[in-house]
């Protein structure tokens, strides 16, 4: 009587199923189109929410995305950071990947201030720095360094004006070697940013990010 390799059927059925489900997610990662450079990051030093001076250096090896906020902000920082956070979980153990978050309102916004919007944003991963520093060098940064509108104004006719800040809502990619990068429309134009309130983009954004590493 012939005698039935059930062993191996099983074997086949698990490499079969592996197939059938990790196959795909391979693929899609590795057939997204090719990145664009669009520049360079220029050299920046800030201080983060636990008091720790953060440069290019610290993200050198490092794939990490960009934005501009501020803590008070109640329009679309938070979706920003809630977005955001689905980056963080994506790569939460992997230390190569990380975040920047400059804020636009450095007098307020204090290594003290930004660490309880950490808490209460749920930002726990190590390589997440949200940075505070020279309001002057950071509007700079975000206009010149990364071409992200961010402002502030205020009625000069009247002193007792809130201050109103004004900022992207785009996150932007930056690759190991400090590199601004971004996949190719269909018409093979850069979309050069990726948008923060959008989730389809930030799905995109991962993408990206698992194609860098």
């Amino acid at each position: 009587m012939k005698k039935t390799n059930y062993s191996y059927i099983g074997i086949s059925f698990v490499i079969l199923l592996f197939g059938i489900y990790a196959v795909p997610k391979i693929v899609d990662r590795l057939s997204a189109p090719d990145l664009a450079t669009i520049g360079e990051v220029p050299p920046y030093s800030f201080t983060d929410q636990n008091g720790k001076t953060i440069t290019n250096a610290d993200y050198k090896g490092k794939v990490y995305v960009a934005e501009f906020f501020f803590a008070s902000c109640t329009d679309i920082c938070p979706i920003m950071t809630e977005n955001l956070t689905l980056v963080q979980d994506e790569f939460f153990g992997n230390p190569k990947v990380g975040m920047a978050s400059f804020t636009i309102d450095p007098q307020h916004d204090t290594p003290e201030i930004l660490q309880q919007y950490a808490e209460d944003h749920k930002i726990t991963k190590p390589t997440w720095h949200l940075l505070t520093g020279d309001k002057t060098k950071i509007l700079k940064l975000a206009n010149e360094g990364f071409k992200l509108h961010a402002s502030e104004s205020k009625d000069m006719e009247d002193p007792d004006a809130e201050t109103i800040f004004e900022h992207s809502g785009f996150f932007a990619l930056i690759d190991q070697d400090g590199n601004i990068r971004s996949r190719v429309d269909e018409n093979d134009n850069p979309i050069v940013y990726y948008d923060g309130l959008d989730k389809d983009d930030v799905q995109m954004l991962i993408q990206d990010i698992h194609k860098l590493l």
